[in-house]
């Protein structure tokens, strides 16, 4: 498995990415984390523990507390490929516009069809 692969599968399992989402406003310390998830400890600590090993996390100590914020350059790279498919839905959305725009000229003033 790659390694992006490998760092969408671990954000993939719903509390992780309950952890990436909240991560998102900023750093925190695992007891804050505790505390807005409301996941006992051992396993919070267990799952940033995953997300740094996949390198979306990073952890920093400060006195007693250890606080984790996100690292961008993982996930600009999972952007990047999410990216890639925009094309796609670009396409299919010019196409449903066209659509819609060849349903209306066929549609009378009154809403019914000829």
């Amino acid at each position: 498995m790659d390694e992006l692969q490998h760092r969408l599968s671990v954000i993939a399992e719903p509390n992780r990415f309950r952890i990436v989402e909240l991560l998102r406003s900023g750093p925190r310390s695992v007891g804050a984390i505790v505390d807005a998830l409301g996941l006992a400890q051992p396993h919070v600590s267990r799952h940033l523990r995953l997300l740094a090993d996949a390198g979306v996390v990073e952890a920093t100590r400060q006195a007693q507390q250890r606080i984790y914020r996100l690292r961008p350059e993982p996930l600009r790279d999972i952007g990047a490929w999410a990216q890639t498919f925009a094309v796609l839905w670009t396409d299919r959305l010019d196409r449903l516009g066209d659509f819609l725009g060849a349903a209306e000229t066929t549609t009378e003033p009154n809403g019914e069809r000829p």
